[in-house]
């Protein structure tokens, strides 16, 4: 059974939904984290709703956050644990989508997800498995989880933009080329930016890469 996501939204400034925008958090932080980033976008995105859900479980190692599965390396979990938590909160963000995309009338070619740290991992788990290709995927600061399972494994093939500090502390850098490889070798089209100097986060240039990506290939 699937457990529900509250979100919070920023409405499109030209008051018609022609697509959509997705953000998924980091670990041991909650949707209003990356909401902000709706302000610098919406002005450029008219036509664009943006959702940001909360993750589905509390965070283990910040009790103020929230989490899309366990990390070991970070709460003492076991990998059984990890897994067994990222298969479900698949299942919950895919039914939040799917409910999400059927409440505006929109297709999944209407929708982006952009995600951040653990945020681009559940967006690198998920989308690749939908039925139907999502517009795109932008994937700030994160990994590819299970690299070796995704030409397989993959459904759909929708764009990615990969994007990460080359001083990152928290993720490291050298996760962008594992998942760039294994995105290229499975068949997607795979684009890739390198926020310079910058640590787990995300830098201007970043936002104003992803904002070009999201304009290419979002509808309207």
């Amino acid at each position: 059974m699937t457990r529900e996501l509250k979100s919070g939204r920023v409405a499109p400034q030209s008051g018609e939904v022609k697509s959509l925008v997705v953000f998924l958090h980091g670990y041991g932080a909650d949707g209003a984290d990356l909401l902000g980033l709706a302000e610098p976008l919406a002005p450029h995105l008219p036509d664009t709703l943006f959702i940001a859900p909360d993750a589905p479980e509390p965070c283990a190692g910040n009790p103020f956050g929230r989490q899309w599965f366990p990390i070991p390396r970070l709460d003492g979990s076991t990998e059984a644990e990890a897994a067994e938590g990222l298969a479900r909160a698949a299942g919950d963000l895919n039914a939040f989508l799917d409910g999400l995309l059927a409440a505006e009338g929109l297709s999944p070619s209407q929708l982006a997800l952009v995600g951040f740290s653990q945020g681009t991992m559940m967006s690198l788990e998920v989308a690749p498995r939908r039925a139907e290709p999502v517009a795109c995927v932008v994937a700030f600061s994160g990994r590819l989880l299970r690299p070796e399972a995704l030409a397989a494994e993959a459904v759909s093939k929708p764009p990615v933009l990969l994007l990460h500090g080359d001083a990152d502390p928290m993720v490291p850098f050298e996760e962008m080329g594992v998942a760039g490889d294994a995105l290229v070798a499975a068949g997607f089209e795979t684009y890739g930016h390198v926020m310079k100097g910058t640590g787990h986060g995300i830098s201007p240039d970043g936002l104003s890469v992803a904002l070009a990506f999201l304009k290419q290939y979002l509808p309207g």
